[in-house]
């Protein structure tokens, strides 16, 4: 996958976190169950899931943007870690391929 398209893919993900994290009411409720030290939540990700970091970018307040995802069983995970260290879940799921898609051809000179 060439890096413009990892971009791009970070960024989508980055905005789809940002708008999950925006849209929650009760953020306190679930950072006592989806957050802990990012240590803990990296070892957890890789030794109980087999997820490894397949990209990464800063997100909103210097957050740290990142996904986990598994080769062999396909499970992806989204952290997000804010500058005090603590890492929170906000998406996990199945079915995670790497793609490497063409941005669009624009025919317009302006």
């Amino acid at each position: 996958m060439n890096r413009t398209v990892k971009i791009l893919h970070l960024a989508a993900l980055t905005a789809a976190a940002a708008l999950f994290l925006a849209t929650t009411t009760d953020v306190a409720a679930q950072t006592s169950r989806n957050c802990g030290p990012r240590e803990a939540v990296v070892t957890r990700l890789t030794e109980g899931y087999g997820e490894t970091r397949q990209s990464m970018g800063i997100g909103a307040n210097n957050a740290i943007v990142e996904v986990f995802a598994s080769d062999q069983t396909g499970s992806w995970t989204i952290t997000v870690t804010a500058p005090g260290g603590l890492t929170c879940l906000v998406a996990s799921g199945q079915a995670f391929e790497e793609l490497a898609e063409a941005l669009p051809v624009n025919e317009s000179d302006a």
